[in-house]
């Protein structure tokens, strides 16, 4: 049995403005076929794989269970950084966490956010590296390169890579030039360092104990010291605070000579940019590939998506461009700077614009909410209840709201009454005035809130009780 461990973190930030820290690019059907995150569950799941063990933030505990429901993988463990600490401490974490269950488990870790089309061909890699495992090995997974790419790290082989067999691995290459990036794809000895890793939780867990001890106690005492809420697992948040911030390869694969790479021919991508959501996409026979409401012509190898606004591109000759837009954000960039989108979103944050992390949609364990109009003394927003969800009780210092339902029905509670609210019904919440909303039907409940008053903070708010056991 083979248990995945899939890796959901990350800023968001050079997907932007499609992916931002409040709801990062693994959330995101940026190709079709669901969600990164739902793809990646899909593929390590099937005969001799068990439920998926994930690592994620609080703030995205319930958006993670919801799509690997819609998704049809029954999740396994979910275990809750307090905060982000890299992928060396994570790893770690959930291999200490699976001994508990099986000492002699085999872990498959893989990233929530990579493109691999072929599940049934990754999976007949893994498959391939199971006999290196059971040799005491540490596996990486490597692809093949097609291209001299300069924007992901290398493996390099102990000789060629044959019939995709494990190979002796000789180190790891930071991202190399072009000219050095030429030279390997020349050579075949090396591969794209892909970040998915095979090993027995034994292995791992005696390889952090050789190369990197500092983190043992930590998070050790944070996996004992978890506390369950909700089907979660929370890690002790004062002891993962001493584990360092470090990644598995500078703390463990750079240092193990047990380590094995298993070549993967297939398809494979880490949309670490939007020139790689272009190329995954297939691009047309004048490379330009459109998404949404979004009209190019004239232009060559150009990426034009939209999510809201209808968008045109047209140029007579224009090529290499990057145009995405959002209902509060655009992105106008060339091709060849896609990389640099991550500074963009900094200088964003410097100027302290919301958009550079916060959508205008925020999700919530219930269903989700956007602002739609905003002035001094109010806000008009969209609210959308999942079907059976309920709202938290809940009473405002600052402000009142009315509720104007558009779609479905409402069980309103303010104060001491308790009311159904159906379409074209509105109610008023008075400041201070103790009130709950919740969607008893079988459709999302869709409503208008306005809000009036001298505050309009999300943190506005006192809860008395709370289905989702939030402070």
């Amino acid at each position: 049995m083979i248990y995945p461990v899939i890796l959901c973190g990350g800023s968001g930030t050079r997907l932007w403005p499609l992916s931002r820290k409040s709801y990062p690019k693994q959330f995101t059907e940026l190709v079709p076929g669901g969600t990164l995150l739902q793809a990646t569950a899909r593929r390590l799941s099937g005969a001799g794989y068990a439920a998926p063990c994930v690592l994620t933030g609080a703030e995205f505990r319930f958006i993670v269970t919801q799509q690997l429901t819609e998704a049809g993988v029954d999740p396994g463990a979910i275990l809750i950084e307090p905060e982000g600490r890299n992928t060396a401490p994570a790893i770690l974490a959930a291999a200490l966490h699976l001994a508990k269950q099986d000492p002699e488990a085999v872990m498959l870790v893989a990233p929530s956010d990579h493109v691999i089309p072929d599940a049934s061909a990754f999976r007949a890699a893994v498959a391939r590296g199971l006999g290196a495992v059971s040799a005491g090995d540490l596996v990486t997974f490597g692809i093949t390169p097609d291209r001299a790419e300069t924007g992901y790290g290398y493996l390099e082989l102990a000789g060629p890579a044959r019939d995709g067999s494990p190979g002796r691995l000789r180190g790891f290459i930071e991202k190399p030039d072009h000219a050095r990036a030429a030279e390997m794809l020349t050579a075949g000895t090396c591969l794209w360092n892909s970040g998915i890793f095979l090993f027995s939780v034994r292995d791992i867990v005696a390889a952090f104990a050789a190369h990197a001890p500092a983190l043992m106690d930590p998070v050790a005492r944070a996996v004992d010291g978890a506390t369950a809420d909700l089907g979660f697992l929370r890690l002790a948040p004062e002891a993962w605070r001493d584990a360092d911030d470090i990644s598995i390869d500078y703390a463990i694969m750079e240092k193990a000579t047990n380590i094995s790479a298993v070549p993967y021919p297939g398809h494979w991508s880490d949309l670490g940019g939007w020139d790689s959501v272009w190329r995954a996409q297939e691009p047309d026979e004048a490379g330009v590939v459109t998404h949404g409401p979004a009209t190019a012509m004239d232009c060559r190898d150009t990426l034009l998506r939209s999510e809201d606004p209808e968008v045109a591109l047209v140029g007579l000759g224009l090529e290499k461009v990057i145009a995405v837009a959002t209902s509060d954000g655009v992105l106008v960039a060339g091709m060849d700077c896609a990389q640099d989108v991550k500074s963009v979103v900094a200088r964003l944050k410097e100027k302290g614009v919301s958009q550079a992390e916060q959508f205008p949609k925020q999700h919530r364990p219930w269903g989700w909410f956007q602002s739609l109009a905003k002035g001094g003394r109010f806000q008009v927003k969209r609210i959308v209840v999942e079907p059976g969800a309920t709202l938290s009780l809940q009473s405002h210092y600052h402000r009142s709201e009315h509720w104007i339902v558009v779609e479905g029905s409402a069980r309103a509670t303010i104060g001491g009454d308790r009311s159904l609210v159906t379409e074209n019904e509105s109610v008023y919440v008075p400041a201070g005035t103790r009130h709950r909303l919740e969607n008893p039907g079988k459709v999302p409940l869709v409503l208008i809130e306005v809000q009036t008053g001298s505050y309009l903070g999300e943190d506005d708010i006192l809860r008395y009780e709370d289905v989702y056991a939030r402070p």
